[in-house]
């Protein structure tokens, strides 16, 4: 269900104020309203954020505080520099796993040569997003089709699901281990779950369920993390921690981000270039991929340049506030999303929050159970699948639906090839099916008042003259599909001698397709006919004009709207093959045929 809508504002200020600073475009809207609840969201998002970003850290081989710090000043900067109300930056999984594979075998993992080409890296990060975003080369999210999001969404949800199987259960799997194997691992140890483990975290989800259902003006994340941490306490107090080995959280190390300078030495950036060139596009992906997934329920519009500059920004302050490469968050913006945040306000105000916590109350993460984070995180991926359009797609289109399983499998293989692997296949269907452009045999209404061309269904076509409608583009990749349905046309109809293409359809010619039109222009005339045009566009007879190919078409081969072509091309048949002839395909079919037999014509042809 989409949020509330909420309108923007009309823009007084100049358009580079805007570009400039983004954040001026949604704070008109903010109010007491919103900023209540931002306020809630980003509470919310502080407490789910608190235990994912010191497993984050850890995954990536750095202390676990760095993961807190990639969740502040990173996540303040590319939501006010952003495109996305809702999209929240920080540590990801990914990203995580990425940092660790391309840094670890340069340095020894948590020594400060590792922290430092992790800034290194990040700043590099940073640095190619905002590159990438100044140069307007946020169309490449364009490629990224809703069915490539869809998937990747619901393979992520699961990701984040099968990553707190081992909490929700108590059961022993290791950190970083593959979802299928996880789910093999799992299996293996249903004899071992801990029924104290598994009673706090059903807890937590049938409270988080129960009241977002008939309580919703209760934020459902908190009050199911409030019961959880409860009912835990009260296990404990009753068989002892000894017995119901219920883990918690843990105290957090207390204080504000340290500053921190990446290693910019000529070795350290050599070294990072390449990791950093991966690592970019991987997070630009995700965080394009995750904003575009929220923005599908909420309604919102997407800029891939702002994005692409919101990203590398805040990568590049995180660089020197001890943060490592942070990206798109699928856990916090969902939960962001779903605890009913207005503004990117929510996000700052989950890093406020994050800080202030961490000030003052680190000590009381020690009661909060990870039992009852995965309950919390059970929820919040149930949420993130869209059953709906899941369960459509087959109806609609079974390409879409492999480009959906495609996508969602290989997430859950490798998160980070999974996206690039929908995206390749929903390029190279797409392509397969410009590369065939329908080619439609048709034929001129008899009426003398009418342009419109009918589909030849049960009609019988001429021996000597055909239209044919094309809708598509002619371009390298449809030559030869073209140039194929062009010869079954020839082999079905020996005396055919002229074609007439119906191109209203046709929208783009490049050179190759330029350089087929003008070879058919040829090839006809050879046979003693000619290759015509109806209502070729204008752009693509300038482009045949330009490349010299006119000279083979010919101009008076061109029929503009409002021309009959039959009108004309009739004097132009075989007055011997008409009179032999008893299709009578056209109103001039009689004419031709009475010539030919020596009968005078009427005068009014």
């Amino acid at each position: 269900m989409l949020q509330k809508a909420i309108s923007l504002p009309n823009l007084s200020c100049p358009l580079w104020v805007y570009r400039a600073f983004p954040f001026m475009r949604w704070w008109p809207m903010v109010n007491g309203e919103t900023t209540r609840a931002d306020l809630m969201a980003g509470l919310t998002g502080a407490m789910i954020v608190l235990p994912q970003a010191v497993a984050f850290a850890t995954i990536a081989g750095l202390p676990p505080e760095y993961g807190l710090y990639a969740a502040m000043a990173p996540a303040v900067v590319a939501a006010l520099f952003g495109s996305s109300w809702h999209l929240v930056s920080g540590p990801t999984t990914a990203i995580s796993i990425a940092v660790f594979a391309s840094v670890s075998p340069y340095a020894h993992p948590g020594s400060p040569e590792f922290i430092g080409l992790v800034l290194t890296m990040t700043f590099l990060t940073g640095l190619f997003q905002l590159v990438l975003g100044l140069a307007r080369m946020g169309v490449l999210v364009n490629f990224i089709s809703h069915t490539v999001v869809i998937g990747f969404t619901a393979g992520a949800a699961m990701l984040i699901a099968g990553s707190q199987i081992k909490n929700f259960f108590g059961v022993d799997i290791p950190r970083g281990t593959p979802f299928f194997k996880v789910l093999e691992l799992f299996v293996e140890q249903l004899g071992q779950v801990n029924p104290y483990v598994t009673g706090v975290a059903v807890v937590t989800l049938l409270v988080g369920i129960a009241v977002k259902r008939w309580l919703p003006k209760i934020p459902y994340m908190i009050a199911a993390m409030v019961a959880g941490s409860l009912v835990a306490v009260a296990v404990n107090a009753a068989f002892g921690v000894d017995t119901t080995h219920i883990k918690t959280v843990g105290a957090l190390p207390s204080g504000l981000p340290p500053l921190s300078m990446p290693d910019f030495s000529f070795h350290s950036v050599s070294q990072m270039t390449f990791p950093a060139l991966i690592i970019t596009m991987l997070a630009l992906t995700e965080a394009v991929s995750i904003s575009r997934a929220v923005a599908a329920r909420s309604g919102q519009h997407i800029d891939g340049n702002q994005e692409f500059i919101g990203q590398g920004l805040s990568n590049l302050v995180g660089a020197f506030f001890s943060g490592y490469a942070a990206s798109g968050s699928f856990n916090r913006s969902g939960v962001n999303y779903a605890a009913g945040a207005r503004t990117p306000l929510a996000a700052v105000f989950a890093s406020v929050f994050l800080a202030v916590i961490l000030l003052l109350v680190a000590p009381l993460a020690a009661y909060l159970p990870t039992a009852a984070m995965a309950g919390i995180l059970f929820l919040v991926a149930w949420g993130l699948i869209d059953v709906h359009h899941i369960g459509v797609l087959p109806k609609v289109s079974r390409q879409e639906t492999v480009v959906l399983w495609v996508t969602l499998i290989g997430t859950l293989i490798d998160l980070e090839k999974g996206i690039f692997f929908g995206i390749a296949l929903s390029l190279a269907l797409y392509l397969y099916r410009t590369s065939r452009p329908g080619v439609e045999a048709v034929l001129p209404d008899r009426s003398a008042a009418s342009d419109h061309y009918f589909a030849v269904e049960d009609e019988q076509e001429c021996p000597q003259i055909r239209f044919i409608r094309l809708n598509g583009s002619i371009f390298f990749g449809a030559v030869a599909h073209l140039q194929q349905r062009i010869q079954e046309l020839e082999e079905e109809e020996p005396e055919l001698r002229h074609l007439v293409v119906v191109a209203s359809g046709v929208n783009f010619v490049d050179l190759a397709g330029a350089e087929f039109i003008a070879e058919q222009a040829r090839h006809w005339r050879q046979k003693g006919g000619a290759l015509y045009f109806y209502r070729m566009k204008p752009a693509v007879a300038e482009m045949l004009q330009r490349g010299g190919y006119m000279d083979d078409v010919k101009e008076y081969n061109l029929f503009p709207v409002g021309v009959r072509p039959i009108e004309v091309l009739a004097e132009r048949l075989d007055a011997n093959v008409c009179a032999g002839c008893d299709r009578r395909v056209f109103n001039q079919c009689g004419v031709a045929g009475r010539v030919a037999a020596g009968e005078p014509a009427p005068a009014s042809a």
